[in-house]
């Protein structure tokens, strides 16, 4: 186990905290009173401060097991204990802590000097001072343990209800591209199956078996690749390739495509089938409206960290409202949006513009990723 798995496991995490936290403690109450006070004159005190140092260790496990037995009781009860349980384990604490230093540090020959070279009154100040304050800081240690130790338990659920909210996001967030991922094969089938359908009607058998094997490999295509996977702008254009091999059945020379695709972004990484749906578009509600047909063009390239796309047709092109196409219901545009919004949020751009002289143009911007 790698030492970020043993830290995240909560028992491991808690020997470490309780360990190190008192070792810690020890070692201030070693070097930092001692030396001033005692050092010179109970020569044992390091021994006895480790002694009680193990002692809280064992008190503080005391309260941990009351915790434990509190913690799915109501608010109220655990607060009661959190004061309860810090007083009684202070004030145990600090019993062992004087009934060792009294029989053990309080009876060495140097303290017993030392007790008669200040005076018996002073002694007597001494003792009370140092008894006061040390039920007063085993209280409060205790007490800083428990409030430590809720703290940690609190976060710990905190963090595994934030980890569990972002995995129910993920997952609504596969789930919606999924599903306009898949919104594609089906909307694109449809208009595939209608082309046929006519073929066979006209009595046009041989292009219709030509468009159904096209058909065939596209979908193979399609269903081989991971809906979540990204592929290459590469990629993508051989798919289209295939695509455009099914329209090219019914449009023949009618149908001209363009590519003009830097080598950098060849391989940036784009969500797949991606750019079908809006040739689909543009041949639909463009090329095919014209009697002599029409070209396509798509062109992309990196600049400034972002890959640049662009499909334009020659088509009749359409009335945009700010940069929108009124009245639009299809599927296509709709899907690339949302899919787009789902993937890049703020960090994308979707534009429609007129082509000059006329046709419809449309932009993509999204984040440069290498494959």
């Amino acid at each position: 186990m790698n030492i970020r798995n043993w830290l995240e496991d909560q028992r491991c995490l808690f020997w470490v905290l309780q360990l190190g936290g008192w070792a810690a403690w020890g070692i201030i109450g070693k070097y930092g009173y001692s030396v001033v006070v005692l050092e010179e004159v109970a020569p044992d005190y390091g021994y006895y401060v480790a002694l009680i140092t193990a002692i809280a260790v064992v008190i503080s496990l005391g309260l941990r097991l009351l915790y434990r037995i509190l913690w799915h009781r109501p608010v109220w009860l655990q607060v009661l204990g959190f004061l309860g349980g810090s007083f009684g384990a202070g004030y145990l604490w600090m019993a062992c802590r004087s009934s060792i230093y009294y029989r053990w540090i309080e009876q060495a020959k140097d303290m017993e000097a030392w007790a008669e070279k200040i005076g018996p009154q002073a002694m007597e100040m001494y003792e009370k001072i140092s008894y006061l304050e040390g039920y007063l800081s085993g209280f409060t240690v205790m007490l800083a343990w428990s409030a430590l130790y809720f703290a940690l338990k609190y976060y710990r659920i905190f963090q595994e209800v934030r980890e569990s909210a972002l995995k129910s996001a993920a997952m609504a967030h596969e789930a919606q591209l999924k599903m306009l991922r898949y919104q594609l094969n089906p909307h694109f089938l449809f208009n595939t199956l209608n082309a046929i359908s006519t073929l066979i009607l006209e009595q046009q058998t041989e292009l219709a078996n030509r468009m159904v094997a096209r058909l065939s490999s596209f979908l193979r295509y399609s269903l081989d690749n991971d809906p979540m996977q990204k592929i290459t702008l590469k990629q993508e254009l051989a798919a289209l390739r295939l695509y455009l091999d099914i329209e090219k059945v019914r449009f023949e020379e009618r149908l001209s495509l363009e590519v003009d695709v830097s080598d950098e972004a060849q391989h940036a990484l784009i969500p797949s089938l991606l750019l079908q749906p809006l040739v689909e578009n543009a041949i639909k509600y463009g090329i095919a409206r014209a009697e002599e047909g029409g070209h396509l063009r798509i062109a992309a390239r990196v600049f400034a960290g972002d890959l640049l796309m662009e499909l334009s047709d020659d088509g009749p092109g359409v009335a945009l409202v700010d940069g929108k196409i009124p009245h639009a219901n299809g599927v296509g545009l709709r899907n690339t949006r949302e899919r787009l919004h789902e993937l890049y949020g703020d960090q994308h751009s979707f534009r429609l513009s007129q082509t000059d002289p006329h046709g419809l143009t449309i932009s993509i911007r999204i984040p440069c990723e290498k494959g």
